[in-house]
């Protein structure tokens, strides 16, 4: 009996070993690095991270200190849908910017760091970008305006 205990004792442990060498880098409490791709905002250019799978997408900007000016990290879905966003473990202030398939912004807010407060696009997307705070509003950038790049071309 306790040669048994010890047996599914020892292999509940080995797993549980296997486990944590599973866990993404945010359960260490560090940033991701992905990526990157060149956007157009106008005159503005924006060299933004890609964050294209639902692991890659669930970390996002959390555990960043900092972020170079007009760096960003541009999130993709599979399917077109209502997109909302927090800040839970994000220390950064960002700005944020739903975009239609043809890089139309729909809506842009302002996302306070380390809330849960949620920031929906107000129609359906397959893309955000976010942006350090206070970047869109700085540019002009709002509803209707136009981003280009990769994502953004037929």
């Amino acid at each position: 009996m306790m040669d048994r205990l010890r047996r599914v004792l020892r292999a509940a442990t080995q797993g549980l070993w296997l486990f944590a060498g599973t866990f993404p880098c945010w359960a260490q409490g560090t940033a991701q690095s992905l990526p990157t791709l060149t956007l157009t905002a106008g005159i503005h250019r924006i060299t933004a991270e890609v964050a294209q799978t639902a692991k890659q997408r669930e970390i996002g900007l959390m555990f960043r200190e900092t972020m170079a000016a007009n760096h960003g990290m541009l999130f993709v879905f599979d399917q077109t849908a209502q997109q909302c966003f927090w800040m839970k473990n994000t220390l950064l202030p960002l700005d944020v910017a739903f975009i239609a398939d043809n890089g139309t912004v729909v809506n842009t807010d302002r996302m306070k760091p380390r809330t849960l407060d949620a920031h929906c696009s107000t129609k359906p997307v397959r893309f955000v970008l976010e942006m350090n705070d206070g970047w869109f509003a700085k540019r002009g950038i709002a509803a209707g305006s136009k981003l280009t790049g990769k994502p953004f071309t037929p």
